[in-house]
């Protein structure tokens, strides 16, 4: 045994933060922290976001629709800094409770509409513009079960090997090896999947690609916590295959600048209230 072990109380108490990069935003209760009430732009959907793998699955579908012609899917997006607590503003908690992005509100409704969490929101969109999900039948139900396997296997992917891996205080072997070998264990799932179809559901690109891709896709192109090499992501290439093609469309490269503050300025995005917003030069926050 490690001289490092730990033995667990018996009662378990929040006295201090754990350390690591997210130490000073992590706490056991939820509402807000303070008052803050959310801004409200020109558009019916109102999108309060950052552009992590989960709000990316939601710009990317806003950027889809638009580029479908669906101009009701016109939108503005907040930033909201999670590292400065921006999510546990009073109104941010008013569109969601569990004080995570993204969150949409759509004003487009008799009383506005709140929709939080990423799958309920790309479902929400789907339903609304009735496009990238199957009104019935196994390709609906197909789309719905990859769509909800994603919501299950990325906390394993993020939470799991991606805070272990590069955002732990200190690096242990055991939960680095666990998680590890969960997320080699879903690639593995996708790549068996994606040698027989060429999207994720089936024949056709819908909102489970849509919800897949910014977190495993990321991951077999090297966005992600600088793990492409240790995972030997090169292995499953039909993943990368499909992550190469799902990346070459116009709009997922649109859908992946909003709300990004990070990387080459030229590819930031911190807010966008209009298209013309995407054909600009980069736009840092403030």
């Amino acid at each position: 045994m490690s001289d490092t072990s730990y033995t667990p109380p018996k009662v378990w108490t929040w006295e201090q933060p754990s350390g690591g990069q997210f130490a000073s935003i992590n706490r056991p209760v939820s509402g807000a922290t303070h008052e803050k009430e959310l801004p409200v732009g020109k558009h019916p959907l109102q999108l309060y976001s950052l552009a992590t793998p989960n709000g990316v699955k939601v710009t990317i579908m806003l950027e889809e629709l638009l580029a479908q012609g669906h101009q009701g899917a016109e939108y503005d997006a907040w930033l909201i800094k999670i590292g400065d607590g921006d999510q546990f503003g009073s109104g941010f908690v008013g569109a969601n409770p569990n004080s995570k992005i993204p969150a949409l509100v759509d004003h487009s409704t008799q009383t506005p509409t709140r929709v939080f969490e990423s799958a309920s929101i790309l479902m929400y969109l789907a339903e609304k513009f009735d496009v990238f999900l199957p009104e019935e039948g196994p390709a609906r139900t197909e789309t719905l079960n990859w769509l909800f396997w994603q919501m299950g296997s990325a906390p394993y992917l993020g939470g799991g090997f991606g805070h272990f891996y590069a955002y732990a205080p200190e690096k242990f072997q055991y939960p680095i090896d666990r998680f590890a070998m969960e997320t080699k264990r879903q690639l593995d799932v996708l790549d068996k999947t994606l040698a027989e179809r060429p999207f994720i559901a089936g024949s056709e690109y819908t909102i489970a690609d849509m919800a897949i891709f910014p977190w495993y896709g990321g991951l077999v192109l090297g966005r992600l916590y600088d793990a492409a090499e240790f995972l030997s992501v090169q292995d499953y290439k039909h993943v990368v295959a499909w992550a190469e093609k799902i990346d070459a469309r116009p709009a997922v490269a649109r859908g992946r600048r909003v709300n990004k503050v990070w990387g080459e300025e030229s590819e930031q995005l911190a807010e966008r209230h209009d298209a013309s917003d995407l054909d600009t030069p980069g736009q840092a926050a403030e």
